[in-house]
């Protein structure tokens, strides 16, 4: 073979690799059509190159026309072959029935000579075996059921067993020696034999037995007329009762409860029945009777007061009265073995009784009802001054102690607080120069109190009063009295916990909350705080250009506001800064450590690399380690 490109011969030293070729990929051939899978020629080489032998001659395209096509995957598979189904799985649950009777002989009955017994016949096809079973007639006297249990029945000597071609109607068959008559089956049975190509005979009628027969005929009654008068009151009064219903109230006794009682009066014999009424959940065990039926007397002879009635029966000669019907009234006490029951009512039978027989029309219903007394009001202890007074009730109301419900308001007051700077009522000279800060929070009426720091004081600052409420002066203990929002105003004296505190200041914020909530102030309050307001507008340009003679620091923390202002004054985080502020400032000291409040500025993207913004954080520290937000938040409040 030669060399296609340079017509020299394939040979080794005669051939070489075109250094420049760089794709060497094959074409694609293969491809699915209709969902079946095709081969396309190829029509380049690989790597893109021209196909040399891409056509076919005339020959090989008539002899492709001449071959039959073939399946995508190869010549078709033989079909496999049927599935084997065991018999027992075929005929699983296929039971022939048959109806057949056997005659019994009676040697030892003058009424029977012989005795017919139906009895059906199960044959099982899944493995040949049959059963005998005989319906069960209700007090018959003879162990009926399964007289022969299931297994492959003997035919003959041979052993041979018997099979379903064996079995057809009006043909006797002989099972242990007993001969057995088929008179019929049902239609499973008669579709399965006729499908086999067995001809059944006709059905025949099912033998009965003539004893059975015998005793299903009326007895033959005889009616002999009599003068006797407790049998015609037997006949008269069979099956006639009256119920009463009664009350047996116990309640003066210890322990001693109201029960209720049906007492039945037999018309009959005189006799009369008392039971227990059961309700659930009573905590009663359900005994039916509390006595038995019986006859009760009522007056007893004068000999027979001590007669030993637990052990004995007492007869007619111990008894000069016994109950009748008409001592059962509704509205009269009854006395039974020493219980006094009250009848309040009766049933509409023995209404009619009582106008029939002693002309009393009208027996009506009688309230035996006791009002429920009223509850008893729930009465909790003094208060020992540990803990708050709703903590401390909650051991009442519950042996586990819960959580005080809170009110709804803590959702439409949350995060709102009321700030007021206060000084210290003291007799201390050191004491008067003291400043505090109140914070009041609307959401849980709570109060907390935070002294600022003041270098070379001698106090150290800090927390004064954590989150709590503050009872009034002279408040009772088991029903205190706290201070609210309406109680702090300019002038107002809070005393806590034996310190008195003068409210000197507060800011914007209050007036605003107290002017649109005035219904929660009164008007004396708020003309202090707007009085006090606008005192402090008009002084303050004085004051800040005084503040700035004294401390030029001011001055330059002023200009800095000013110029953050103007630069940041479209800042995203103008509305929510303060906000964020506060809610880490848990005792409104208007302080925060430096770690939070760099998290907060950079959870709201406040440029604090700025070097302006850099400068107004130096100013606003007085320590190390805390930050004055106040002023930072006047920057961005614009």
């Amino acid at each position: 073979m030669s060399n296609p490109v340079h017509g020299l011969p394939f040979l080794p030293g005669t051939s070489f690799r075109d250094s420049t070729k760089i794709a060497f990929h094959r074409s694609q051939t293969l491809g699915y059509r209709n969902g079946y899978a095709v081969v396309r020629r190829p029509t380049v080489a690989i790597g893109g190159d021209r196909l040399q032998v891409n056509q076919l001659s005339q020959a090989e395209l008539d002899e492709l026309a001449r071959n039959a096509p073939f399946l995508t995957y190869g010549q078709p598979k033989q079909a496999p072959p049927a599935e084997f189904i065991p018999a027992y799985v075929a005929f699983d649950k296929k039971v022939l029935k048959f109806d057949a009777y056997f005659q019994e002989d009676i040697p030892a009955s003058a009424e029977e000579h012989y005795r017919i017994r139906q009895v059906n016949i199960y044959y099982y096809l899944e493995d040949d075996s049959m059963s005998i079973m005989e319906p069960i007639v209700e007090n018959s006297g003879m162990p009926q059921g399964k007289l022969v249990k299931r297994h492959c029945l003997p035919k003959n000597d041979v052993g041979d067993h018997y099979h379903w071609k064996d079995l057809n109607r009006g043909i006797d068959i002989t099972i242990y020696g007993r001969t057995f008559r088929i008179v019929d089956c049902d239609q499973f049975t008669q579709a399965f034999l006729e499908s086999q190509g067995i001809e059944l005979n006709p059905p025949e009628k099912m033998a009965l037995d003539p004893y059975t027969e015998l005793r299903k005929q009326p007895v033959r009654k005889y009616v002999t007329p009599s003068n006797f008068d407790q049998l015609r009151r037997f006949l008269t009064f069979d099956k006639k009762v009256l119920r009463f219903y009664a009350i047996w109230d116990d309640t003066d006794s210890m322990f001693g409860e109201c029960q209720n009682y049906i007492i039945h009066y037999y018309l009959m014999d005189d006799t009369v029945e008392i039971q227990e009424v059961h309700e659930r959940n009573d905590g009663r065990d359900p005994f039916p009777l509390l006595m038995n039926r019986r006859r009760i007397p009522k007056v007893l002879v004068e000999n027979a007061k001590n007669f030993p009635q637990c052990v004995l029966e007492i007869s007619d000669q111990e008894v000069l009265e016994w109950y009748t019907a008409k001592d059962f009234i509704v509205g009269k006490p009854l006395t039974i073995l020493g219980r006094t029951f009250f009848i309040y009512d009766c049933d509409e039978f023995t209404r009619q009784f009582y106008k029939e027989k002693f002309g009393i029309a009208d027996l009506p219903r009688i309230d035996v009802s006791k009002k429920e007394p009223p509850p008893i009001k729930q009465e909790l202890p003094p208060y020992n001054g540990y803990g708050l007074l709703e903590d401390s009730a909650q051991n009442c109301f519950a042996l586990i102690p819960k959580p005080p419900k809170k009110d709804i308001k803590m959702l439409l007051s949350d995060n709102k607080v009321l700030r007021y700077l206060a000084a210290l009522e003291s007799p201390v000279p050191e004491d008067k120069d003291r400043r505090f800060i109140f914070s009041y929070f609307l959401a849980t009426n709570t109060i907390s109190i935070f002294e600022p720091p003041v270098r070379n004081s001698g106090i150290i600052g800090g927390k004064y009063l954590g989150r709590s409420r503050v009872m009034k002066p002279f408040s009772p203990v088991d029903n205190p009295n706290y201070y609210g929002p309406g109680d702090f105003f300019i002038g107002a004296v809070i005393e806590v916990f034996s310190h008195r505190f003068v409210i000197l200041d507060t800011d914007e914020y209050v007036l605003k909350y107290m002017e649109s909530n005035a219904e929660q102030f009164s008007p004396e309050a708020i003309a202090s705080v707007q009085n006090h307001i606008r005192k402090q507008e008009a002084a303050a340009p004085e004051l800040e250009n005084k503040q700035a003679e004294e401390d030029p620091s001011i001055h330059e923390l002023e200009a800095l506001i000013d110029t953050i202002q103007k630069q940041l004054k479209d800042h995203p985080c103008k509305n929510s800064i303060h906000e964020a502020f506060q809610s880490h400032d848990k005792e409104a000291s208007g302080y925060v450590d430096r770690d939070t409040f760099f998290k907060v500025c950079d959870s709201l993207n406040v440029p604090v690399d700025d070097s302006v913004v850099k400068e107004l954080i130096r100013l606003c520290s007085p320590g190390e380690d805390r930050v004055n937000y106040y002023n930072f938040v006047r920057a961005f409040s614009n």
